[in-house]
Formats: C-alpha cells, sequence, structure tokens
C-alpha cells in the first residue's frame, strides 16, 4: 500500500494495515537528549509556539511535535508549557532526518 505519511510525521514508520493506520510505536523515538542537543531558553516570539521555532530549525512547522517529543518531561502541554524563558533540548537538524 502507498505510504500516507510525509517525511515530517511521527507516523512515517507506522504500519498500514488494510486501511487503516496500525498502532504507532512511540519507543522508535529517542526521547532523551543527545550530545549533539543544544540547550535552547525560548524567547518570547515562540511563547507557546513550537510551529514557529520547528520552522526556523528545521524548515517545517509540522516539525513542532519533534521539539515536543525530545523535551516530554517540561512539556506536558506541548502549546501551554512551551513558554518564554524554559530552557529545552534541540535536536541538530541532522539527527531529525528526513528533511
Amino acid at each position: 500500500m502507498a505510504e500516507i505519511h510525509s517525511d515530517n510525521s511521527f507516523y512515517k514508520e507506522t504500519e498500514i494495515k488494510d486501511f487503516y493506520l496500525d498502532l504507532w510505536d512511540a519507543d522508535s523515538i529517542n526521547y532523551e537528549p543527545v550530545s549533539t542537543d543544544t540547550e535552547y531558553v525560548i524567547e518570547p516570539i515562540y511563547n507557546n509556539r513550537p510551529d514557529l521555532l520547528a520552522n526556523k530549525l528545521y524548515g517545517s512547522p509540522a516539525l513542532w511535535w519533534v521539539l515536543a517529543m525530545r523535551n516530554k518531561d517540561l512539556l506536558i502541554d506541548p502549546i501551554n508549557d512551551f513558554v518564554t524563558g524554559l530552557t529545552i533540548w534541540v535536536p541538530t537538524r541532522s539527527d531529525v532526518g528526513g528533511i
């Protein structure tokens, strides 16, 4: 069956069973910071807007979930917890892959 997910989607590795999407394996994503990650203090322009920061860093607002996943202990609510002054881990563009 043809792939229906873009390279930016965290579902891109999820199998398709018949017509329906199979269960997403969240363990396939590394949540822990790695040595190539950098610390970033959220600036006022990105307050509650991980999509804007993802667009700046990775060239696509659709990759906002990368920031949410890498910082899942800090961003319980990936929009409302994404606030000015919070220090988060940011994966490099090459570590995100597929972009």
